[in-house]
């Protein structure tokens, strides 16, 4: 660790071993002694600061269990061009429903969104100890795949088409969460391509990470400085390497999940039936009308009811998960034992 008031503690060190040599001359020991006095409370000073830096460097940085910000990452799926509308439409869903909560957004890419925030809206939900849902406690039931049965707009013949398009919820995760090793990564920085404006493009400040021991490749381009693109790149490694951790544990749980999922991204999780007028989602056995309405971002009434059941779903998972914990730690003990 450097500190960066050594180097002028150790100047000071010699300026006071320079004018002490001064005080065996009967002409200039007052004054020697005068600079040795001014120099010594300056060395204080330094000493002191020297020393707040240090314990502020050794002190543990205090690590928030709780997920505030999410990102929201939204990908086409089976059917074509219809499938790329539709993953259109559920992004512009999810950022209505935002700005109708006033909380943040921010733009990581085209089909990437950051959700920043707590809201006191929507307060029939509110966890028991608090006044407010985070951005990622609203968000955290949406992962999965959502399927879309309507007559596209490219449909001459009135047909309907399934499309699907998978959502992805990931909490912002803290950089002492998980721990990324500078060895492990790669770094490439490119210019960007398309739209941005004449610094995105003239300059290097798109930038390509890729994490070789999980094999997970992330470009990050959004922002016109490099160092920004760098930082939205690892907090984006941060979220899926700790999303790959979280389903790791949730495999060990085994038939527990079974009946109701693993939360995977890959997972089919809701049907949106524009012939019927009806939402249904297939974990909570629940459904809802009016889908123009909730497709326009009014999501408060679904949210309501859905993550009562949701969480009495998952607060059963959790007692099978910490049940199965604690059995593999006395099957550990009992090895050791041996």
């Amino acid at each position: 660790m450097t500190n960066p008031y050594q180097e002028q503690i150790d100047e000071l060190e010699k300026k006071i071993e320079e004018s002490t040599f001064l005080l065996s001359d009967d002409e200039m020991k007052d004054l020697a002694q005068a600079d040795i006095d001014n120099l010594k409370i300056q060395k204080e000073q330094l000493e002191n600061a020297s020393q707040i830096y240090v314990q502020g460097q050794n002190a543990p940085e205090e690590v928030t269990t709780e997920k505030v910000n999410c990102i929201i990452e939204i990908r086409s799926g089976a059917g074509g061009d219809e499938a790329k509308i539709w993953a259109n439409d559920l992004l512009r869903m999810y950022i209505r429903f935002c700005e109708i909560l006033n909380l943040k957004i921010e733009y990581i890419d085209d089909s990437v969104i950051k959700v920043l925030g707590k809201t006191r809206s929507l307060n029939e939900i509110h966890p028991k100890d608090k006044d407010y849902l985070t951005a990622y406690q609203i968000f955290k039931y949406e992962l999965g795949v959502h399927r879309v049965q309507r007559v596209p707009t490219t449909e001459a013949q009135g047909r309907i088409h399934t499309s699907t398009a998978s959502v992805a919820v990931l909490p912002e995760i803290h950089s002492k969460e998980i721990e990324i090793k500078t060895e492990d990564l790669e770094w490439q920085f490119i210019r960007a391509s398309g739209a941005g404006g004449q610094s995105v493009n003239k300059t290097s400040s798109a930038a390509r990470l890729f994490h070789k021991p999980s094999g997970i490749m992330i470009v990050s381009k959004q922002e016109k400085k490099q160092e920004q693109n760098r930082k939205i790149a690892l907090e984006l490694l941060r979220s899926q390497l700790w999303e790959i951790e979280e389903e790791a544990k949730n495999i060990k749980i085994g038939a527990a999940r079974s009946a109701i999922g693993r939360a995977q991204r890959a997972e089919k999780i809701r049907t949106y039936n524009y012939p019927q007028n009806r939402i249904t989602d297939h974990r909570s056995k629940q459904s809802w009308h009016n889908l123009p309405l909730a497709l326009d971002g009014d999501l408060s009434k679904m949210m309501i009811e859905l993550h009562p059941v949701m969480n009495e779903i998952y607060a059963v998972d959790q007692s099978e998960k910490e049940i199965n914990q604690n059995n593999q730690e006395v099957n550990k003990n009992d090895n050791n034992a041996e």
